[in-house]
């Protein structure tokens, strides 16, 4: 069974069995989500929510090695190597029609708001080890100056912040 956000709220302390079960409550008569409810009645903070979801979707999604993955051009297409690379995303497919794209864990949060905010069309994101993307990513999206460990070595933002005090 798919862990639920009230519940993994209540694992961490952050809301009492009694407090899911009013959000529930709340939650059947305004269909709001969720988590807006929590904030909103319980003063629990977004960024807790926001974590409290990445771990879910976590939970809920499947590891890929996309080294090993077939990869579509037309996918690949959809970001440019400098977004593939800011939001450590690699578009792999269309599995039929909504996009995979390959983030890591750590950077899950960011690669979901990008699919949302940018891209335009439907997505799911699967989960990677960090050196697999980066590999991935130098093959498919290379950049110069960055390496595989790129994706959590911190190399990407001093290059960016390099390229910004030059401007």
């Amino acid at each position: 069974m798919e862990p639920r956000l009230g519940q993994l709220l209540v694992e961490a302390g952050v809301l009492s069995a009694s407090q899911v079960a009013r959000i529930l409550e709340a939650q059947a008569h305004a269909g709001e989500p969720f988590g807006l409810l929590a904030e909103r009645l319980f003063g629990v903070d977004p960024v807790v929510v926001e974590n409290a979801w990445a771990d879910q979707y976590v939970r809920l999604s499947r590891c890929v090695d996309p080294r090993t993955e077939r990869i579509d051009p037309d996918a690949l297409a959809m970001v440019t190597p400098r977004q593939a690379w800011q939001f450590r995303v690699l578009p792999i497919r269309f599995e039929p029609c909504e996009l995979m794209l390959a983030t890591t864990r750590e950077h899950l949060r960011r690669a979901l708001r990008f699919a949302v905010n940018v891209l335009g069309v439907p997505a799911f994101v699967v989960l990677s080890d960090p050196l697999a993307l980066g590999e991935a990513l130098c093959r498919h999206m290379p950049m110069p100056g960055l390496t595989p460990a790129a994706v959590s070595d911190g190399a990407l933002e001093r290059l960016l912040t390099g390229i910004r005090g030059v401007a």
